[in-house]
């Protein structure tokens, strides 16, 4: 006899079967990232020259660190291009030091105010790739932080001319307090596993501003930084460009550090929102399905289904569904600690982070809920349409005075 619950009840049960699906599929993939072959090892015969290309705008407040870790390369040749748009912009300063430090380097400051569309970072691009002298370039935000080894790693991949563009995950690094805590739980315990999941699912479809890696005439075949002026999500829409002409995509094992900067709530929602709008730009069908991946709600509702089916008592079958209630509450909120050790690293971050885990993904329901609904985003101090693309047209970007989020298009 079929146990009488209502169908709501049963589709609810249903959601929280596949949530609890997801969290344990997530926590038990590992990074299946390509480790780099013996014969990818460049020596210096092998090694070419690599331009690096670092658009800027505004002191981030570890500005300077970070991009002192690009001057420390064990690369033997390579060029640094910082681009700003305002001889007065506070980068310029901080590069202007790096040159100081480091006079044995080859690094350029460009100062170009030249718009080519409606994505400012895009336009830096544009201008900052004139300069480019080398035939590898390596595109990199401004708020990461690398290992010395970094360009020698990212760059081996492209020596097979099958692999048109390289990309790097990233973790963060929180700058700050109680809001860049819960910021950098967004990526390491959100993000991250998800690209895991979706990478070992087969999945190529990756490209983050943290890292781009490619030739010249890659970029040039897949129309170039011109193609992407008026796209949001010009990383993304770069890399499904190099992969239409046929080229592979490659994930680096290589891992950057992104810092989380956020001092209130406004910032952090505002960021993070605009990156789930983002992904509903690109990705509609995969935006939509999203709040399974938000653990903590869909346990705390199964924890009451469960204890409601207790409640009612009833026959042998109700004995059934509780039990599977029971065991996707067990099996979620134990998948849901897993992926928080692998992202602590250690019982001190652990524990110290393990009281904001509802508050995180609750957070995160309610974000994709806003992200769902809007035309726009705040970036740089502008209101951008999250429309473009390459194949539409050029959208108007005006400015917000309200929008006071300067981070990066992640």
């Amino acid at each position: 006899m079929a146990p009488s619950l209502p169908l709501t009840e049963w589709m609810l049960i249903g959601l929280c079967c596949i949530a609890t699906c997801y969290a344990a599929v997530a926590a038990l993939v590992r990074p299946g990232l390509r480790e780099p072959r013996d014969d990818d090892a460049c020596g210096p015969s092998r090694t070419p020259s690599v331009s690096v290309l670092k658009p800027l705008c505004g002191a981030e407040p570890r500005l300077l660190q970070n991009l002192e870790t690009f001057c420390v390369q064990s690369h033997p040749s390579y060029q640094l291009l910082f681009g700003v748009s305002s001889a007065s912009d506070p980068a310029a300063k901080v590069v202007k030091c790096l040159q100081k430090a480091y006079p044995h380097l080859d690094i350029r400051l460009v100062v170009d105010d030249t718009h080519h569309g409606s994505n400012r970072k895009v336009a830096n691009l544009i201008n900052l790739s004139a300069h480019a002298r080398h035939s590898l370039l390596v595109i990199a935000d401004s708020d990461i932080a690398v290992e010395p080894d970094y360009l020698t790693r990212v760059t081996a991949p492209l020596l097979d001319h099958d692999v048109g563009l390289v990309t790097c995950l990233y973790r963060a690094r929180r700058v700050g307090g109680f809001w860049a805590r819960l910021g950098a739980l967004f990526i390491d315990e959100w993000f991250v596993p998800s690209v895991h999941l979706a990478h070992a699912a087969g999945s190529r479809r990756f490209g983050f501003g943290a890292t781009l890696a490619l030739r010249q005439d890659t970029l040039a075949a897949s129309g170039g930084f011109e193609a992407l002026r008026d796209c949001l999500a010009d990383d993304y829409w770069l890399a499904e460009r190099v992969r239409g002409l046929g080229l592979a995509i490659r994930l680096s094992d290589v891992v950057v550090t992104t810092d989380v900067i956020e001092r209130d709530f406004l910032s952090l929602w505002r960021r993070e929102t605009r990156w789930l709008r983002t992904i509903r730009s690109v990705n509609p069908l995969g935006f939509a399905f999203l709040f399974v991946t938000f653990t903590t709600p869909w346990l705390v509702a199964s924890g009451l289904l469960g204890l409601g089916i207790d409640a009612s008592g009833g026959n042998i079958a109700h004995s059934y569904v509780d039990t599977l209630v029971d065991l996707s509450t067990s099996l979620g909120l134990s998948a849901r600690l897993v992926l928080h050790w692998r992202s602590a690293r250690n019982w001190r971050g652990f524990c110290r982070e393990l009281p904001l885990l509802p508050l995180r993904d609750v957070l995160l329901w309610l974000q994709w809920f806003a992200a769902a609904f809007g035309s726009n985003v705040s970036w740089r101090g502008a209101r951008v349409p999250i429309d473009g693309s390459p194949a539409s047209g050029a959208p108007n970007m005006r400015n917000d005075p309200d929008a006071s989020d300067l981070s990066d298009s992640r």
